[in-house]
């Protein structure tokens, strides 16, 4: 895989540079409420302004539906990018048509200009490969050189990801190498104890990540709305908490094998639960109580790992060497239910271990909470496609670049 100061050093003054980047950031009210991503690429846009590249920006955001919609316009992440950058950055209204060409034949060398969300083009997410390259085609007109760095899309086979390197001479962003290098640390070189949380609400999401760590990991903390599918697996009621049915036949396997294989499988020991779901923007005072994780009353719902088990789970970090952490422990976004994703947070930070924060929402939890994002060994910005890669999966994005 060529790298961007391989690249660099060929030079590329005067050329048009098309960066795949991920500025898929959150927006509430049309304001960014997290600029990670787009900080996390800010190196690589520096880097090729500063070496004389007319630098041409594009991305995705959100799940348009092959149309303009201006709930999920780039404006906003092409502002707060040149906040960052500390110059204008120019923006085109569309991805391939007028807009688009008249912006990039304006940019001057060192400039940088955003055109429109990829998305809002059915070509860059057609499952049909003539009409994606169609799309790949058209946004290979607009630059001389392709570097990605998006790797929060580097698992989807996306015109932008996949098709438009083959159509340009191609390198890989510092973003994508650190990541890259990062997952590597995970799989191909991992130092233990290797601790891996996971979270987040549907345990059919992480059953392929699961399968693989039952051979890599030492430890596997579970937490989050999938825990209650462990539960139940082990015989316990759940109440009205998140709940798989579909799935205890498999988890109960994975069960098995992780004691077979030595892999300690720890699971939630107590639980905050209440009768409803809380209002995410914590307007209404929470009714809850704490119960012990076999004894959910039948009218409670699971919502965050209780006193009890942050603590256990502390403890099952406290001695590692290596740490991955994918997906909130409860309902992070209501302050009553966000001690356990801060607890798993704080632990890592107090932890001596290569600490790794798999992206989506746990990096979003992170930054949410308050935490010093440089108190962790890396904070990903892609939690798919850690997944994915931790899987053993091939990632499209990756494999275009390594031709």
């Amino acid at each position: 895989m060529k790298t961007i100061d391989e690249l660099l050093a060929e030079g590329v003054a005067g050329k048009r540079v098309f960066v795949r980047a991920d500025l898929n950031v959150p927006l509430a009210d049309g304001k960014i409420t997290d600029d990670g991503r787009i900080r996390a690429v800010q190196p690589t846009i520096a880097k090729l302004a500063e070496a004389g590249a007319r630098v041409i920006v594009a991305s995705h955001l959100g799940r348009p539906k092959g149309a303009p919609d201006p709930a999920f316009s780039l404006a906003p992440a092409a502002a707060r990018l040149g906040e960052l950058l500390g110059t204008d950055v120019a923006f085109a209204t569309d991805t391939v048509g007028a807009s688009a060409k008249e912006t990039v034949a304006a940019l001057a060398d060192g400039r940088v200009a955003v055109i429109e969300n990829l998305r809002f083009n059915a070509g860059e997410t057609a499952k049909d490969d003539a009409e994606r390259g169609a799309f790949a085609d058209q946004l290979a007109e607009l630059a001389d050189v392709y570097v990605g760095d998006g790797f929060g899309a580097v698992h989807r086979k996306h015109a932008s990801v996949f098709d438009l390197p083959a159509r340009l001479p191609h390198a890989a962003g510092y973003l994508i190498a650190t990541e890259i290098g990062v997952l590597k640390k995970l799989t191909d070189e991992v130092k233990r104890p290797y601790v891996v949380i996971l979270g987040g609400a549907k345990v059919s999401d992480k059953l392929a990540v699961i399968d693989q760590l039952l051979g890599k990991a030492d430890r596997l903390l579970i937490g989050g709305g999938m825990a209650y599918t462990f539960l139940y697996a082990k015989g316990h009621e759940v109440g009205i908490s998140l709940l798989q049915k579909d799935q205890v036949d498999v988890v109960k396997e994975y069960m098995e094998r992780a004691e077979k294989n030595g892999v300690e499988l720890v699971l939630p020991v107590d639980i905050l639960a209440s009768t409803e779901f809380p209002d995410l923007k914590g307007k209404t005072p929470a009714d809850f109580v704490t119960v012990d994780a076999d004894k959910i009353p039948a009218d409670q719902e699971g919502l965050d790992i209780g006193p009890r088990t942050r603590e256990l789970y502390a403890s099952k970090i406290a001695d590692a060497e290596t740490v991955f952490w994918n997906g909130p422990l409860g309902v992070f976004e209501h302050p009553d239910y966000a001690g356990g994703t801060r607890a798993i947070a704080q632990a890592l930070v107090d932890s001596d271990a290569f600490t790794v924060v798999g992206g989506g929402d746990s990096a979003a939890a992170v930054r949410t909470l308050g935490f010093d994002e440089n108190a962790f060994g890396h904070i990903s910005t892609g939690g798919g496609a850690s997944l994915e890669y931790l899987e053993g999966k091939t990632l499209p994005g990756i494999a275009a670049l390594e031709v």
